[in-house]
């Protein structure tokens, strides 16, 4: 088994994270035991992060001890990876929708350097108690899905802090081309953040583009 990332493992071509709650699974995943330790399986048709890691991405900048805004959390299939990752860290999860919530908070019960956010990450005033992170991670299918992510990185993320945002073209315009609305969507972030690293995640998410931004100093 290797450590490829911050406790972010690969066994035999699958990606795993350490169970921070041993014996619970989180959405159906595989649990795995290796020399006493129980890891989950992170599937990378459930995740677009996962799909960007199985896909080579090089620069992930979650490290163990991370502070994160994960915007658009839904039920908390990716955030729960990263709460295994971030074991002296944390993860603040806002979500929009009251029905996901319900079940995003009795998973935040279990897994205590989660905290949910009932909110429309549109208007980050209204959870301005989060502060400064150190990486804004945005999955919200918006048209408006980089001024969403620029609010909130000018509101909560440290200079020199990372962004990380899956661009889902047909939730932005169908009648563009994916690579069109890419290129649009990477112009207007390069304005206040620098692009380190772009990942298409094709076969397991189609029409998706991952870019792991940097916040200038």
């Amino acid at each position: 088994m290797e450590e490829i990332f911050d406790n972010v493992f690969e066994h035999e071509g699958r990606i795993l994270t350490r169970n921070a709650v041993p014996g619970s699974k989180v959405y159906g995943e595989n649990l795995i035991r290796i020399s006493g330790t129980e890891y989950r399986a992170w599937n990378p048709r459930r995740s677009k992060l996962c799909a960007a890691i199985k896909n080579g991405l090089k620069n992930n900048p979650i490290k163990r001890n991370s502070v994160v805004l994960y915007l658009g959390a839904s039920t908390g299939t990716t955030p729960s990876h990263l709460s295994d990752i971030l074991t002296s860290g944390g993860l603040y999860a806002v979500e929009i929708s009251a029905h996901s919530m319900k079940t995003l908070i009795a998973l935040c019960e279990k897994r205590r350097n989660m905290l949910p956010i009932l909110a429309d990450a549109r208007n980050p005033q209204t959870y301005s108690e989060v502060g400064k992170v150190d990486i804004v991670y945005e999955d919200v299918a918006s048209p408006e899905q980089a001024d969403i992510l620029l609010k909130n990185c000018r509101a909560f993320l440290k200079k020199g802090g990372c962004a990380m945002i899956a661009i889902k073209s047909q939730s932005i315009d169908v009648t563009k081309s994916p690579e069109q609305i890419y290129a649009e969507v990477e112009k207007e972030l390069s304005k206040e953040l620098e692009v380190l690293e772009r990942v298409n995640l094709e076969p397991f998410e189609m029409d998706h583009l991952f870019l792991v931004l940097r916040k200038r100093e």
